[in-house]
């Protein structure tokens, strides 16, 4: 059976070790100035690690892989890291919504924090206007002025890129938010990209080439709080070293799962 797992592109990786820190599990290590993933049963796919990679080289994928398995995993954690190492693993099991080995609600077999089910049905409030189809054609304007938006499908010297500040944009956070239009739309240009579900090859290389258009004075990352969003920041940190510029501005802002903007 296919499940979720990580995945390590060595040409990207620098040795850092912030993934192996950020690692609850212990399934990574450094070999040769390298992450390299200790071994499969020892990795629940969850993604905590991605969002610290300061490269991008670190992937979530599904494949035919031996299953997690949390028993020898913890063993494996207090073997390595002693009790600290195992109260860390303890913590990331809350953090991910349960003990280890119970499948989480909705897809099995791993995935990042912000897969656990969540469902507020008291945030709900009586439509003020017909729902669906019916009512308005557009009863809150939008403020997106380009098309496309998706990080695939832009071309960097599109002339809405010019003299605008620039917003990369998670996919869920204007799911998340309603105020991510007039918030951080409204007056600039957008991409949008999901840095654990888009095949993202060549997104470093697309937005450095955008980013080198001296008249972008800014870039704001908007993410979701979720662990594996971090990835976009990373995406965009290494395109801004590869466009050559110092000049250029970087924002990062988090989108709760809640809507809130931190």
């Amino acid at each position: 059976m296919k499940r979720k797992i990580i995945t390590i592109d060595e040409d990207l990786c620098n040795g850092c070790g912030a993934c192996i820190s950020a690692c609850a599990e212990g399934a990574l290590k450094l070999v040769d100035g390298k992450a390299k993933l200790v071994k499969e049963q020892f990795c629940d796919g969850f993604g905590d690690c991605i969002g610290d990679c300061p490269t991008g080289a670190l992937k979530i994928v599904e494949a035919d892989v031996p299953d997690y398995d949390p028993a020898a995993t913890r063993e494996h954690v207090a073997k390595t890291g002693g009790p600290e190492a195992v109260r860390k693993f303890n913590q990331a099991a809350a953090k991910h919504g349960g003990a280890r080995g119970v499948p989480p609600a909705g897809p099995a077999k791993g995935g990042c924090p912000g897969m656990a089910m969540r469902f507020n049905p008291e945030k709900t409030k009586p439509a003020s206007q017909p729902s669906g189809g019916q009512g308005p054609r557009q009863a809150i304007p939008s403020e997106l002025q380009q098309w496309p938006v998706q990080i695939h499908l832009v071309r960097p010297d599109a002339p809405y890129f010019k003299n605008r500040e620039l917003v990369v944009l998670s996919t869920c956070s204007p799911i998340a938010s309603a105020d991510i239009h007039w918030r951080f739309i409204r007056g600039r240009s957008v991409v949008v990209g999901c840095p654990k579900l888009d095949q993202t090859d060549g997104y470093i290389e697309k937005l450095a080439a955008i980013f080198a258009e001296p008249s972008i004075p800014k870039v704001i990352v908007v993410r979701m709080e979720v662990p594996c969003c971090g990835g976009l920041t990373s995406i965009v940190s290494n395109a801004v070293r590869m466009s050559g510029r110092s000049d250029l501005q970087v924002e990062e802002v988090t989108v709760g799962l809640n809507g809130d903007i931190e």
